[in-house]
């Protein structure tokens, strides 16, 4: 890690996002002991997620495998700049999670996937989660009624577009060119 003068002193939640940053990045030249590390530091995180999304522990484990597999294979392309490397780890998880999801149980109703806690999170990019779940919630409340939900329920619950439309009886065309003019809409509210 980089010693920083004439700066501002890091905080603990700081310094522990760029101890993860700098982990994940030494995993991209092979570093197995780097790799080691970011796993017990991630690992009770990540399989919360996965574990959340999938609702199987059994499940979760081997979507928690494949996750760091495939952080091992792709850690060179992790940006420090777009995002931590536990945000990169968890949108991993989750979509992995969801994925398999959708695989084996497409006949359960979305509606089992009970909502994530919102209370504080001790976690150490809890603050920058923060910050950018009260923009995209800003942004996202600019947005009509209906479409800001249909977007939610995609994305947040991991419906398909298909899905969405089959449960409120929405023709597919229609579902997605509603939510491709909200993602739109939302991607410049961001400033993406």
């Amino acid at each position: 890690m980089t010693i920083r003068s004439n700066a501002a002193p890091l905080s603990d939640a700081q310094s522990s996002a760029e101890a993860l940053n700098v982990l994940l990045l030494a995993c991209a030249t092979g570093n197995r002991l780097a790799f080691e590390a970011m796993y017990h530091a991630t690992s009770s995180r990540l399989f919360g997620i996965c574990l959340h999304y999938s609702g199987n522990r059994a499940e979760a484990e081997e979507v928690l495998q494949e996750v760091y597999i495939m952080a091992w294979l792709k850690a060179s392309r992790f940006d420090p700049q777009r995002a931590s490397a536990i945000t990169w780890l968890s949108t991993m998880a989750r979509h992995k999670a969801i994925d398999r999801r959708r695989a084996h149980r497409r006949q359960d109703p979305l509606e089992t996937i009970p909502e994530l806690p919102t209370q504080d999170d001790p976690i150490p990019d809890a603050l920058e989660r923060e910050q950018e779940g009260s923009q995209l919630d800003r942004c996202l409340e600019t947005l009509e009624d209906a479409q800001q939900r249909y977007i939610r329920v995609a994305f947040f619950e991991g419906c398909s577009y298909a899905e969405l439309a089959e449960r409120h009886g929405i023709a597919l065309g229609t579902m997605k060119s509603w939510i491709r003019r909200g993602l739109l809409r939302l991607r410049l509210c961001l400033g993406l």
